[in-house]
C-alpha cells in the first residue's frame, strides 16, 4: 500500500464523492452502534424503530442493506477518471491491466485478513469469499476489462444482460430436490451452489457469493455511468437533476422486479442491486448538490476524514477492537452511567477512530491500494 504525498489534496477532486464514501463507512466503523445503544438507552420509541434499520432482515431492505451496493457503487463512480488520468499519462493497457490485478490481489488478501480468519492459521476456519473487499475485488476486476475495452452502449449492454442473466439462472434453474425459483433463507440455487464448491469454507448466515458474483459487476458499472455523468460537460446543476432523476427511476424499477424476483441482500438479487442503485444515485445527486454546486462543505468534513482513508479504516476497525482504547478514558464511569454507559463506550470508540483518521488526515497520509 502507498501513501500519498502532500501535493494530493482533497481540492483534486470532487469532495463529495469522498464524503458520500465516509458516510457510508461510519455505520459499519461504529456509528450504527452509537445510534442503537443511543435508542437504548432513551427507551423513545421512535429511535428503536430507527434502531431496526441497522440489521440485515430476510427479504427487507433496511439501511444497513444499503451499506455494500454503495461502497460498489462508489468504486465504480472513480474508476472512469482514474483510468483516464492514467492512460492521458501515457500508460498502457498492459500497465494498468498489471495495476488492476495488484489491486484485485491486495483487495482479496485484505479480505481473508480482516474476515476470511487468514491469521489463525487453522485451514478449517478459513471463509474463502467473506466480505465486501472480496466482492469490490470480482467486480472490479470485470469492471476494468469493460471500461477499457468496450463503449459506453456496450458496457450498458453488458450490464443491462448480467442483470437479466442472474435473474433467469435463479428463477429457471431447479434447486435440486425443491425446484426453480425459490427465495428462502434454506433452500435457494445460490446458496446451494456455494454449499457445494465451496463447503465449510463459505461465510454462512445465508450470504451467497460464486453466481451471486454475477451481481457485482453491475453494482459497480452502475456507479461508472453516474462517474461519466459527473465528469460530463452539462451544466452542474442538470448533472445532479440527471442523477436525481435516474436514482428515483432505479428505485421504482427495482421495487416493481422485487414482486417477482424479491429484494433479497443475502443473494444479491437483480432487484437489489438496481434498487439500492437507485438510492445510491440520489444519495450522490444530493451530495454533490449540496458540496460541489452549491459550495455548503463544512458539514461534510466529517465524512470527508473517514472517506479519504476508507479501506484502511474498513480493515482496521475489523482487526482491532476500539472500545478497549475508548475504555482507557471512559471505562470507570460505567458504575455510575447505567444503561447510558453502552453508549458512551460506543460513542468513545468511534471517536478514537475518527481523531486517528483525522491525524492521517491532517499530515496528508491517504493509504491506497
Amino acid at each position: 500500500m502507498n501513501t500519498s504525498d502532500k501535493s494530493e489534496t482533497t481540492s483534486q477532486r470532487l469532495l463529495c464523492v469522498d464524503a458520500l464514501r465516509g458516510f457510508d463507512m461510519l455505520w459499519i466503523i461504529g456509528g450504527a452502534e452509537v445510534l442503537i445503544t443511543f435508542a437504548k438507552a432513551t427507551g423513545i420509541g421512535f429511535l428503536a424503530n430507527i434502531a431496526v434499520h441497522f440489521d440485515h432482515s430476510w427479504g427487507q431492505f433496511h439501511f444497513y442493506d444499503l451499506i455494500q451496493p454503495l461502497f460498489l457503487f462508489i468504486v465504480g463512480v472513480v474508476m472512469p477518471v482514474s483510468f483516464r488520468k492514467r492512460l492521458a499519462r501515457g500508460e498502457t493497457k498492459k500497465r494498468i491491466y498489471a495495476h488492476v490485478m495488484k489491486r484485485v490481489f491486495i483487495l482479496y488478501i485484505l479480505g481473508l485478513i480482516s474476515s476470511g480468519h487468514l491469521l489463525s492459521f487453522d485451514l478449517s476456519g478459513i471463509h474463502l469469499i467473506t466480505n465486501v473487499l472480496h466482492v469490490i475485488a470480482f467486480g472490479y476486476l470485470i469492471s476494468s476489462v469493460l471500461i477499457l475495452e468496450l463503449n459506453t452502449k456496450w458496457q450498458i449492454g453488458i450490464t443491462t444482460a448480467l442483470l437479466f442473466l442472474y435473474w433467469a439462472i435463479m428463477a429457471l434453474i431447479p434447486v435440486p430436490g425443491h425446484g426453480a425459483g425459490i427465495y428462502t433463507p434454506e433452500t435457494n440455487l445460490a446458496l446451494y451452489i456455494d454449499n457445494a464448491v465451496l463447503g465449510h469454507f463459505q461465510e454462512g448466515d445465508g450470504w451467497t457469493y460464486i453466481i451471486t458474483s454475477i451481481n457485482f459487476i453491475p453494482s459497480i458499472m452502475l456507479g461508472v455511468f453516474a462517474g461519466n455523468i459527473l465528469q460530463s460537460g452539462r451544466d452542474e446543476v442538470k448533472k445532479a437533476r440527471m442523477l436525481g432523476l435516474i436514482g428515483i427511476c432505479f428505485i421504482v424499477a427495482g421495487r416493481i422486479w422485487g414482486i417477482w424476483f424479491p429484494i433479497i441482500h443475502h443473494l444479491t438479487t437483480s432487484s437489489l442491486v438496481i434498487y439500492g442503485a437507485g438510492w445510491s444515485f440520489l444519495l450522490l445527486s444530493l451530495f454533490y448538490l449540496v458540496i460541489d454546486v452549491w459550495g455548503f462543505k463544512r458539514w461534510s468534513f466529517l465524512f470527508v476524514v473517514i472517506g479519504m482513508n476508507a479501506i484502511a479504516v474498513y480493515v482496521s476497525t475489523h482487526l482491532f477492537d476500539f472500545k478497549l482504547i475508548g475504555d482507557v478514558f471512559v471505562g470507570g464511569l460505567g458504575r455510575h452511567l447505567g444503561n447510558w454507559f453502552q453508549f458512551v463506550q460506543a460513542f468513545a470508540a468511534l471517536a478514537v477512530v475518527w481523531l486517528i483518521l483525522y491525524w492521517m488526515y491532517k499530515q496528508r497520509i491517504f493509504l491506497k491500494i
